[in-house]
Parts: C-alpha cells; sequence; structure tokens
C-alpha cells in the first residue's frame, strides 16, 4: 500500500499512467496480491507475477517496456524529498513507508483504497457495531515477528504494559468506551490485554478480504496501532481530523532502521 500510494502521487505530479510490476510477487511466498480488493486507479495496471513464467505475449511486452524504465532505488527508510520532483519513466523500487511521499494527494489515496466490494456477513455486523458505540481499534502484530528469531531482533514487539500505556491516552475523554481488537495472536491478546471496558476481538480470517479489516479499524474513533504497516494503514484511512491514534515511539528495535518519517505528526507516540 505504501508503494502504490508513493507511486500513484508520483504518476499524478507528472500526468502518466501507474504500472503494478508485480515481477516480485512471484517469488513472494509469504503473502499474495492484495491491491485488487481496492478499487485503485483507473489507469493503474497490475500485472500478474505468475505470468512471466509462462511467457505470454503481454508479458514480453512488459519485458520489453520495462527496460525503458530506470530505477529509482531506496536506499533507506527516512524520507527522500527528490522522489517528489521524478520525471518519467521511472521505476520504484522500496518500501516508501512515509505519508510524506503522498501527503499532498491523500484524499486521492484513501479514494483508491475504498473496497472494491462491498463488506458482508461478521464483518458487516461489526461494522455496524463499531458505528453505533464509542469504538477504539486496538492492533496487535505478533506473527512472525514473535516466531522468527531474525524478525524479532529487527522488529520487536508492543509489550502488555505497553498497551495499557496507550490505551489509557485513546481513552481519554471517552466515558464508555468499547475496544474492537484486530490480531494475527487473539490467544495473547486475550490473555495479556488489559482493557478498561467491553471488547470485541476481530478474529482473523485467510478469505483473502483482509482489506476489509483495515476499514473495520478505521472506522473507530480512534485506534492503538501496533508496529505495523497493516494497523498503520487502519488508523491512516480514518480521515477524520478529530481521531486519535496512538503509535510506538520506537518502530523497529533495531538501531539500525531510521523510522523517524514514518509516524505522521499528529499521530501520539510513546
Amino acid at each position: 500500500m505504501f508503494q502504490y500510494a508513493a507511486g500513484r502521487r508520483a504518476a499524478l505530479s507528472c500526468g502518466v499512467p501507474l504500472g503494478i510490476d508485480l515481477t516480485a510477487m512471484d517469488r513472494y511466498r509469504k503473502r499474495s496480491y492484495g491491491l485488487d480488493q481496492f478499487t485503485l486507479a483507473p489507469d493503474a495496471q497490475p500485472v500478474d507475477g505468475d505470468a512471466f513464467s509462462k511467457g505470454k505475449g503481454v508479458v514480453r511486452l512488459w519485458r520489453k517496456l520495462r527496460n525503458q524504465y530506470r530505477d529509482r532505488k531506496e536506499t533507506g527508510f527516512a524520507f527522500d524529498p527528490e522522489i517528489l520532483n521524478l520525471r518519467p519513466p521511472v521505476r520504484l523500487v522500496g518500501y516508501w513507508q512515509s505519508e510524506k511521499y503522498f501527503s499532498d494527494v491523500s484524499h486521492v489515496i484513501r479514494a483508491d483504497f475504498q473496497l472494491a466490494r462491498p463488506m458482508t456477513g461478521r464483518r458487516l455486523q461489526i461494522l455496524h457495531e463499531i458505528k453505533s458505540c464509542e469504538s477504539i481499534s486496538v492492533h496487535v502484530r505478533r506473527g512472525d515477528y514473535v516466531s522468527v528469531p531474525k524478525n524479532a531482533e529487527i522488529f520487536g514487539t508492543c509489550s502488555s504494559s505497553w498497551y495499557e500505556r496507550a490505551v489509557s491516552i485513546a481513552c481519554e475523554g471517552v466515558s464508555s468506551p468499547v475496544f474492537f481488537v484486530f490480531s494475527d495472536d487473539l490467544h495473547w491478546a486475550t490473555e495479556n490485554l488489559v482493557l478498561p471496558g467491553r471488547a470485541v476481538w476481530v478474529e482473523r480470517s485467510d478469505d483473502g478480504r483482509d482489506a476489509e479489516d483495515l476499514h473495520l479499524m478505521s472506522a473507530c474513533g480512534s485506534h492503538v496501532i501496533a508496529n505495523s504497516s497493516f494497523s498503520w494503514w487502519g488508523a491512516w484511512l480514518d480521515h477524520r481530523g478529530e481521531s486519535r491514534v496512538v503509535a510506538p515511539a520506537r518502530w523497529f528495535l533495531s538501531n539500525e532502521l531510521d523510522a523517524r518519517d514514518l509516524i505522521p505528526d499528529r499521530w501520539i507516540r510513546i
């Protein structure tokens, strides 16, 4: 989503179409491409990574066109203002994890990230409940941050004491908070989170519609996010200026990564 947003802004500023190169997705086994859950830009043209190994005509044409582009590679996590002045043809290679790459077209990005199809079933019921109470989203990111030693050294996780502090800030001025908890480890969340109000535990599903969970988060009145791009976007998609977002002051456990531009200045960092 960060990659799309940065590329979309660059394409808009130059008045050219945005291409989505999915070559790397053919080699990426952890997750599958999911931007097709959103409406996206009308002229955004994704290319299926699987097709690259099949020699289809459109793919051969894409390869030919791609060779005409120059790569602009990300050199670090800190915001690079030169990206705002790129001229085509160019291919962005990196993560581009900062709102500063697209803040001046935020309304366009939020429109592009509307759901391509409406919510149904349990999620729709949760959405109605969120809108009927003083809702606060809480996201707990664990998974491979815990199970993979290398990731644990780089990212780390937010502790139960951190969540207690963050939740207390998110609750300020809220008389009857209801907490909607999203996590890839609900067992840990239910055992370790102390929440001063009723909790709704939103179970993660592998149905390929996780973008709907982002929109459930964004519908909440305030947000407690983990050091996770998933909950970052859940909070950012909430366009209401009065919404409170509480985020970790330290995004990476590793000191080698500079995340100073990752959290918007208007968010509360602890």
